[in-house]
């Protein structure tokens, strides 16, 4: 396993992360003992830091991961939580929530300390908020010992420039924004270079959009957007390469990511994208993959309030 630095926060992160949202059956019923096992899975081959949320299942992934993680030492992994939503419509990041939803996390989790902790998808709130109250809050909480590093995570590339430029952070994490379809997050780099920010990646497959599963009943894709995936996918089918492979040595590649984010409840994934990351990139087949989803490059969809999101280019024909 591969690790790069974090940013200025002194840690150095598994370039492949273990996801845990799929320990709170955000994308299907999960057998309990199957899922327990991804976990240690994935400590076993090097994936050691875990990000979760208490939206991931509505507590339910923060509470399997306190069963996981039992009697493995804390110092042989890298937790990281979120906080200020909590259900589809639910959002709280006052600063007394910012208080119990830490304590509640520590609590089901068992552990005496977050080594990250992100506001969680803050396009949905006014974002004033998290700079006058819900950041300087966790500040109070970092002081205290409880959590090692603080920031932000959500949809748009919107949010990280907003923040940035009122306020600092030790880190970000980013989700659908650096994959084979959309690198708009290869564009916020240097900006957020020039803040010292640790930058994550997640979802390299765009929640299975490049993968041939079945796309979860929530996903925004339109039917454009899956029509032309669905032909990169055959295409890479007929090459003899799963293009999830393919999806997830291209964010793997970009070094200037700390870390790339995925997850399953299933072990048997979690190996074979272990596997992936050490086989050598096909350039070629990239190249011509690459060429297939180009009507569609940087589609985005609107997340959360109009006002926090990106401006609508290619997004707003589709």
């Amino acid at each position: 396993m591969q690790f790069r630095s974090l940013g200025q926060t002194g840690l150095r992160l598994p370039w492949l992360s273990f996801g845990a949202s799929s320990l709170g059956q955000e994308f299907r019923q999960v057998d309990i003992g199957e899922a327990l096992r991804a976990v240690h899975t994935a400590l076993d081959l090097g994936m050691n830091f875990i990000d979760t949320s208490p939206f991931y299942g509505r507590g339910l992934s923060e509470c399997l991961l306190g069963v996981a993680l039992r009697g493995v030492p804390r110092d042989s992994y890298l937790l990281g939580t979120k906080l200020g939503r909590y259900d589809a419509g639910h959002f709280d990041f006052s600063a007394r929530r910012v208080v119990e939803s830490i304590d509640v996390s520590l609590h089901r989790m068992r552990v005496n300390h977050l080594d990250i902790v992100l506001c969680h998808d803050i396009e949905f709130v006014d974002m004033k908020q998290i700079v006058d109250e819900t950041l300087p809050a966790l500040r109070k909480i970092q002081q205290q010992g409880k959590v090692r590093f603080v920031g932000i995570s959500g949809y748009p590339m919107n949010i990280f420039r907003y923040i940035l430029e009122r306020t600092e952070l030790d880190v970000v994490l980013s989700y659908n924004h650096y994959t084979l379809q959309n690198t708009m997050l290869a564009d916020m780099v240097p900006f957020l270079k020039t803040k010292g920010v640790g930058i994550m990646n997640a979802a390299p497959f765009s929640a299975r959009l490049l993968t041939n599963s079945t796309l979860p009943p929530w996903h925004k894709a339109t039917a454009e957007v899956r029509g032309i995936c669905r032909q990169a996918a055959d295409h890479c089918t007929a090459r003899g390469v799963d293009i999830a492979q393919l999806a997830l040595q291209f964010s793997l590649a970009n070094t200037d990511l700390a870390t790339c984010i995925v997850g399953s409840a299933n072990p048997d994934n979690v190996r074979k994208w272990a596997a992936w990351a050490d086989l050598p990139l096909d350039q070629e087949l990239l190249n011509e993959v690459l060429d297939i989803l180009r009507p569609i490059h940087n589609w985005f969809y609107i997340e959360g309030q109009p006002e926090n999101n990106d401006r609508l280019e290619i997004g707003s024909s589709r």
